[in-house]
């Protein structure tokens, strides 16, 4: 349940009641996601989604997350579009939280991976990252390969708990992507722009087999475009054993470069961006499996699913089939 905190009724009023989006008919919580509280919340117009930010993001960048939003719904790219209060603010506090509301969005995500799914994500990605060259502030990635080490740091002490000899293959890990990674030593910098960050399937809605939304943007970040395509190809393209779907990777290629062809350096550089990818996640769902409270309100992350992926993308010694 990604309830973290209640609002208590008479708030909700007064919140809302700052907008010109009418009164409230329902506000119930969203039992999906796992960084901040969301709420369907149902007013005599529409349906707008309530956010309390939470956990990861730091109050300071939500202005970036939002104005991301707003200018890439401004492209006529289908995400979520920050609502303006009657003072033209887009960021209040409910309930001794920061918090928004954006537009509603209709769809579902796909519970059952197709390769059709993944050829639709991969144009969708590629249009984000073009319809984001105007937005021209900057984020740094705060979950870049800089916070990697550190995150393994903190969970050294119980990482071999979860599975023996964890921590030492983290370890080989970081020792072979740090230096490897683009624009370190002779390894050549990428095309880079505004990136998602975070383009899980729960993250993605469908309506008859196309795209109808991108949602979650609280990772996006400034980075290389590759490495938002390498993060997808982790999220979407193994199935239910942790077994890679090279049809599902081609199709996802297929689907970006249908958009926006990849550079011969970008495509040499997949396997150690989905390699980084995969420490990432790993990483900090280690970090959650570890210190996430058995009482709390949301399930952590089985971080072991990322060590399958981690092992395949650390293993391509040669450009893959796929590419």
């Amino acid at each position: 349940m990604a309830v973290y905190t209640d609002v208590p009724p008479e708030e909700l009023s007064r919140f809302v009641g700052g907008y010109d989006i009418g009164e409230t008919v329902s506000c119930h919580g969203i039992a999906e996601g796992v960084e901040n509280s969301n709420f369907l919340l149902r007013t005599t117009r529409a349906d707008f989604i309530l956010t309390l930010y939470e956990r990861r993001v730091n109050p300071h960048e939500l202005p970036w997350f939002l104005g991301l939003m707003q200018y890439l719904a401004g492209q006529g790219l289908s995400c979520p579009r920050p609502v303006a209060d009657r003072a033209a603010a887009t960021l209040g506090t409910l309930a001794g939280r920061p918090a928004a509301i954006t537009t509603f969005l209709h769809g579902a995500w796909p519970r059952d991976i197709e390769t059709f799914h993944c050829e639709a994500v991969g144009a969708a990605m590629a249009r984000l990252h073009l319809d984001g060259a105007g937005y021209t502030a900057e984020r740094r990635n705060s979950m870049g390969p800089a916070a990697w080490p550190p995150l393994l740091d903190a969970c050294r002490a119980s990482g071999d708990q979860v599975q023996h000899g964890l921590v030492a293959e983290l370890d080989d890990a970081l020792a072979f992507v740090g230096p490897s990674w683009p624009g370190q030593g002779a390894h050549p910098a990428l095309p880079r722009g505004q990136i998602h960050g975070d383009l899980f399937p729960d993250n993605v809605f469908f309506i008859d087999g196309r795209v109808s939304g991108l949602i979650d943007f609280y990772f996006a970040c400034t980075d290389w475009f590759a490495y938002d395509l390498a993060i997808a190809l982790n999220a979407w393209c193994f199935d239910a054993h942790v077994a890679f779907c090279p049809d599902r990777a081609r199709a996802m290629v297929r689907g970006y470069e249908s958009v926006r062809p990849l550079g011969a350096e970008e495509r040499a550089a997949l396997p150690v961006l989905a390699t980084g990818a995969a420490v990432r996640f790993l990483l900090t769902r280690l970090y959650d499996w570890i210190n996430t409270p058995p009482d709390a309100l949301v399930t952590p992350k089985n971080p072991l699913d990322y060590l399958g992926r981690l092992r395949f993308f650390r293993a391509l010694t040669t450009p893959p089939e796929w590419l």
